[in-house]
């Protein structure tokens, strides 16, 4: 049952007698509306396909301004018989049509409910806030620690070989450690 989960698998197949599906959830509860999002993952060509036959799946959806028709995938046993992708689908309702050959095309994704999603979105920008306090913690952190180890460096303009405030002698006062020309 999709309550309980995220995400719904969705699937369909195209063949001779039925070359249509459409995607169309309902919001059946007004008290807690969901969006809704399809997103196709492939398209397999049925074994029972017949041998020299161009299997064409069309899908309809709406854009801003108007709605779009146009082909996804084109299969034919022994060149293509399945195509991945990568397809989402905000606006309902879409259409599937095999607009050429017999089928059977199965078409297979998910159905995303969009206030679950949401709410797992918020969840995982929670952590992030969370890591990113600590990563600044860790900074400031060793930001103090590279502070305290300044003063015991010697400063090379002003009595070489004198140690700063706060330590011994270090490299720059040593003139075996000194490049030479």
């Amino acid at each position: 049952m999709c309550v309980l989960v995220p995400y719904c698998f969705a699937g369909a197949t195209l063949k001779e007698g039925n070359k249509t599906v459409t995607w169309d959830p309902e919001n059946k509860s007004e008290s807690y509306p969901r969006t809704h999002k399809l997103v196709i993952k492939q398209c397999i060509l049925g074994h029972e396909a017949a041998a020299d036959e161009f299997n064409v799946v069309q899908v309809e959806t709406m854009t801003i301004r108007d709605t779009l028709r146009i082909p996804i995938a084109v299969l034919k046993v022994g060149e293509t018989r399945q195509c991945r992708m990568d397809l989402e689908f905000s606006d309902a309702p879409v259409t599937f049509t095999l607009v050429e050959g017999k089928g059977p095309v199965h078409i297979h994704g998910q159905h995303l409910l969009g206030s679950l999603v949401e709410e797992f979105e918020d969840m995982e920008e929670l952590e992030e806030e969370g890591l990113d306090e600590e990563e600044a913690d860790e900074d400031e952190d060793e930001d103090g620690a590279q502070q305290k180890k300044k003063p015991k460096l010697t400063n090379n303009s002003k009595g070489a070989g004198k140690p700063a405030a706060g330590g011994a002698g270090g490299p720059a006062g040593n003139d075996k450690n000194r490049k030479r020309k």
